[in-house]
């Protein structure tokens, strides 16, 4: 049987044997609605959840910052923010506009890449800041739940109107993305961040895909955005193409959790248990390097037998996405060791990565791991993992791993998430 997963900018083809194929677990986000996507973000802006219209709170207002996603985001911000400005625009013309770039801990967004995700006109438009984890230029907004410090973007903490773009999607463990965590962690120091991600936090079975009751991580996310007084977001859903399906606009809590229910009836998708699943990281801009990966694994994870054999497809044009997070595998005895020390490390002493390593060192210590990318075999063997570069030659190594009796197929591993 053919299959295709999403690589990079294009597709990795390969045959599997449909006789030992039990399923696909996709996320049926087509877009079957005929409105465009400039509209359906315009009739969410026009019919705010829980919230005054976006016009009615930028009435008067002079000092206005949009928070905006980074390069690793598939957020089609061309769309977004053009209708959020003509709201802010017809109220208060000679308001100061900052777009502040929700970077987190990554990297710092390149200026090619703002060009990709804004265009010359939105360029040549806004006034754009980069958010620096590491910078001296936060508030500090007092203690959140888990104890960690509540460290926030000074130039948003002292704006007039605080609003944000994002995307709705499983997150491996802060339940979904978009809504709060535009604050935290994407405009947050590291190390409130840090303090956030760490061990006994991620360890927690309520830190996972599809979950926010419960969940202790996205408990302090929202106390964070309310802390930075984040008045209004537009949240979307996109589709497999990364085509706008659905848009929830309004409170920054009840229209995050109306867009998560939205995404939760179509993302949430019951096991189909195999010794061998086959995923992707969603191609680009998700599957930019190694670090990203995780979040795919965890999901094929889920549904893959214990001792059983995990395909991913990240093309990682980007590299790593972090020396410590190669150092933590590159220099442990076994995993289960590295898996070890991190749970026995305080949530004061977290170190950058960690709880990537920590969630893929979980993974690797129940399930073989084959990687298809582009990095050098050596990097792929000193993360435990098990190097290809096809998917043809994947299906092979892993009927060299153990026997495969049953295959499932998830074509986009960040897309959805195991209800159990």
């Amino acid at each position: 049987m053919h299959i295709q997963l999403p690589y990079g900018k294009g597709r990795l083809e390969g045959e599997i044997d449909d006789q030992k194929l039990q399923g696909y677990l996709q996320c049926p986000l087509k877009n079957h609605v005929y409105e465009s996507e400039a509209t359906i973000v315009e009739q969410s802006l026009k019919q705010p959840i829980g919230s005054k219209t976006l016009a009615e709170l930028a009435y008067g207002k002079r000092h206005i910052v949009i928070i905006a996603s980074d390069h690793t985001r598939p957020l089609p911000s061309k769309i977004i923010l053009p209708a959020m400005l003509s709201e802010i625009e017809k109220v208060s013309p000679q308001a100061q506009i900052s777009i502040l770039i929700a970077t987190g801990c990554h990297r710092s967004t390149t200026a090619k890449e703002l060009q990709a995700k804004f265009g010359d006109e939105l360029m040549q438009r806004l006034t754009i800041h980069i958010h620096d984890s590491e910078s001296d230029q936060m508030a500090d907004l007092g203690i959140l739940p888990s104890g960690a410090p509540c460290l926030i973007n000074q130039l948003a903490v002292e704006a007039d109107l605080l609003l944000a773009e994002g995307f709705i999607e499983p997150h491996f463990f802060a339940g979904y993305s978009g809504g709060r965590k535009s604050v935290l962690p994407g405009i947050a120091a590291k190390n409130c961040v840090l303090h956030n991600h760490c061990a006994a936090l991620i360890d927690s079975p309520y830190s996972r895909a599809g979950l926010l009751k419960g969940n202790p991580i996205h408990l302090d996310m929202k106390v964070a955005a309310r802390k930075a007084n984040l008045a209004f977001i537009v949240n979307v859903v996109l589709d497999e193409q990364q085509k706008i399906i659905a848009s929830f606009a309004g409170d920054a809590v009840m229209a995050h959790e109306r867009g998560c229910a939205y995404a939760a009836k179509r993302c949430g998708l019951p096991p189909i248990m195999s010794d061998l699943v086959i995923t992707s990281n969603n191609g680009y801009p998700l599957d930019q390097n190694l670090y990203q990966s995780v979040k795919g694994l965890s999901t094929a994870a889920e549904t893959c037998c214990k001792s059983g054999v995990i395909i991913m497809a990240c093309q990682c044009a980007d590299g790593i996405g972090g020396d410590a997070f190669f150092n933590m595998f590159a220099q442990c005895e076994t995993v289960q060791k590295l898996y070890d020390k991190i749970l026995a490390v305080p949530a004061a002493q977290t170190v950058s990565d960690q709880w990537q390593a920590q969630i893929l060192a979980r993974i690797l210590i129940d399930h073989q791991v084959i990687m298809i990318s582009d990095l050098d075999d050596e990097v792929i063997k000193k993360m435990h993992m098990i190097p290809a570069h096809t998917l043809n030659e994947a299906v092979q190594l892993a009927d060299k791993c153990r026997e495969i009796k049953s295959i499932t197929v998830i074509p986009e591993g960040v897309s959805v998430f195991i209800q159990k």
